[in-house]
């Protein structure tokens, strides 16, 4: 790894750790808004959690595209 990839998974870690951070926040003060229901039946947590996952995914290909790009990069600086 180079310390371009690393510092991106780093910070991509980091607004993970947020966003889950908000929600383990929200479960332990606020448990009533987060299993309030919402539109389709399910409630805030279900949803919440979910678009962690979601989020997860996007973080994920987000550093693929990011370090791949930077890695090519730099094969063709060390080419020329």
């Amino acid at each position: 790894m180079q310390p371009t990839a690393d510092r991106l998974g780093l910070v991509l870690f980091l607004i993970y750790v947020l966003l889950y951070s908000g929600f383990v926040v929200g479960m332990a003060v606020a448990p009533a808004w987060m299993s309030r229901a919402v539109p389709g039946g399910v409630n805030v947590a279900v949803i919440y959690g979910f678009g962690l996952i979601g989020i997860a995914f996007v973080l994920a290909l987000i550093y693929g595209l990011l370090g791949r790009s930077a890695a090519n990069r730099r094969s063709e600086k060390a080419k020329s």
